[in-house]
């Protein structure tokens, strides 16, 4: 007789983990507390436009290819490698592509950085050094316990000790000397939720990920192809589906959990029980853990909120590249500011991801889907968001000064998640749009265990766990998390 697992939620983590368990022999059964698989990766469809609501890109697409094989399924989704990457534009008119060829690149900043080629390969050559020397002793390894996960960090090259000790703006501001260049080279702290000021200095390795070693990658379809190609491939190998079915108990025997309770009362049994939700609030707030007590969740570091908005205008923004960010003349207050000051979003920073640039099925013809994502406080330091519109009003009317173009009397549709609509929807501490920050004391082993403290057949999955957050990383805990399922 088949093993069962029973997986709630189907983020990323919990589906990549279905097919690898189901590829193993598992009977694979989902619990979805939303009416539609994806979790955070999902998708908003209106009046004839469709949205990524979650990220809109990808690295380390080989992290994907080799779990498909690993799985044995034929990769589900079809991507392509972006270049530009993406495009950075100040406030006070300048903008830049950043492309992959570090020469190009380097030509847009001959006045302002001069010797900018020679400093980007000094400082690509240390964040390349560090991914390498910590990818597969750190990252990819489960640990058992922190004396495990020590010995595995004194493995690293102690080279790269003093950048333990710094911020990733102190990083970047030891290679380059113009603001443009370390404002540029330091937006990828912020796909961690938190600012160069507060991340750490040896997440600089993602700077290398972008720029040398895979770059990023655009879903043809958009990124929700994922989640439906991969939920395809479950199905067909037999594995079941139930929405709107939210976890709220669950019940033990001994040091084994035997069955899952739902808000209406419903119970579900397996062998197996993995948890594709926050791990830190899902202790808290279901088991009861002391540990992850209200009291003691507040305590943590948590990632920022997001503010994002959904617009659908009926004309085309040839201004725009698929992935665009707009910074203010305040990006160092602004970072300092925004993770606890309201205030800050008078002037904001902002992205914009015109999916309708390489989908143009995601909008009618001549039309254009926009999403744009604010980093903002999360409920914790503003849990009131009555003016929501006026601050959507204001980011707009800054985009279209910055294009030239008042999109406003274009918009057909528009929708409006903040904090409060991410802490709903999916269960999100505070709104915090990554869950729990990557600092010194909540990585590694350090974060909330893959695997449970008292009962041995329930684990976790996701980015609230081990490794940490991002799509490759989702990916990455399931295999890590599958390993400790299957005894490998």
């Amino acid at each position: 007789m088949k093993k069962k697992v029973i997986i709630t939620g189907t983020g990323l983590g919990g589906l990549s983990s279905g097919l690898l368990l189901q590829s193993r022999g598992y009977e694979v059964q989902f619990l979805e507390k939303n009416s539609r698989p994806g979790g955070r990766l999902n998708r908003l469809e209106k009046e004839g436009f469709t949205f990524d609501t979650g990220p809109s890109f990808f690295s380390m697409s080989y992290v994907f290819t080799d779990f498909m094989k690993l799985c044995g399924v034929e990769m589900p989704f079809r991507f392509v490698e972006l270049d530009p990457l993406y495009s950075v534009h100040f406030a006070g008119g300048r903008s830049f592509r950043l492309n992959k060829d570090i020469r190009q690149l380097a030509e847009q900043f001959r006045d302002i950085e001069p010797d900018f080629e020679a400093k980007m390969e000094r400082y690509l050559q240390k964040s390349g050094a560090l991914f390498h020397d910590t990818f597969d002793i750190v990252i990819r390894n489960n640990f058992d316990s922190y004396l495990e996960y020590f010995a595995a960090l004194m493995k690293v090259n102690p080279v790269h000790i003093p950048v333990l000790m710094k911020m990733f703006w102190q990083q970047v501001k030891g290679y380059f000397d113009s603001h443009e260049a370390r404002q540029i080279v330091s937006l990828v702290a912020f796909f961690l939720g938190r600012t160069p000021f507060d991340t750490m200095a040896i997440y600089s390795l993602l700077s290398y990920t972008e720029f040398r070693h895979d770059g990023y990658h655009n879903v043809e379809g958009g990124m929700y192809q994922i989640v439906e190609g991969m939920v395809n491939a479950l199905q067909q190998r037999g594995a079941t589906f139930r929405y709107n079915t939210e976890v709220t108990a669950v019940e033990a025997e001994g040091d084994r959990v035997t069955r899952l309770t739902d808000s209406e009362g419903n119970h579900y049994e397996a062998d197996t029980f993995l948890i594709n939700a926050d791990a830190a609030l899902f202790r808290g707030r279901v088991l009861q853990r002391k540990k992850y007590s209200e009291a003691k969740l507040r305590k943590m570091e948590w990632t920022m909120g997001y503010l994002t908005i959904y617009v659908g205008i009926d004309r085309k923004l040839p201004e725009l590249d698929l992935h665009n960010y707009f910074l203010g003349s305040n990006f160092e207050d602004y970072a300092h500011n925004v993770l606890k000051n309201p205030d800050s979003l008078q002037k904001p920073y902002y992205y914009v991801n015109a999916v309708s640039k390489h989908n143009p099925q995601c909008a009618p013809e001549g039309c254009e889907s926009l999403f744009i994502v604010c980093p903002v406080p999360s409920l914790q330091y503003k849990p009131d968001w009555s003016d929501r519109d006026e601050i959507v009003d204001s980011i707009l009317g800054d985009f279209s000064k910055r294009i030239g173009i008042d999109i406003m009397p274009h918009i057909v549709t528009r929708t409006i998640y903040t904090p409060q609509e991410w802490e709903k929807q999916f269960n999100l501490y505070m709104g915090s749009g990554l869950g729990l920050s990557h600092r010194l004391s909540q990585i590694g082993a350090l974060r909330p265990k893959n695997y449970d403290e008292e009962y041995g057949n329930l684990f976790y999955v996701g980015a609230s766990t081990t490794p940490g957050a991002g799509l490759p990383m989702a990916v990455i805990s399931a295999e890590m998390v599958c390993k400790r399922i299957l005894g490998e």
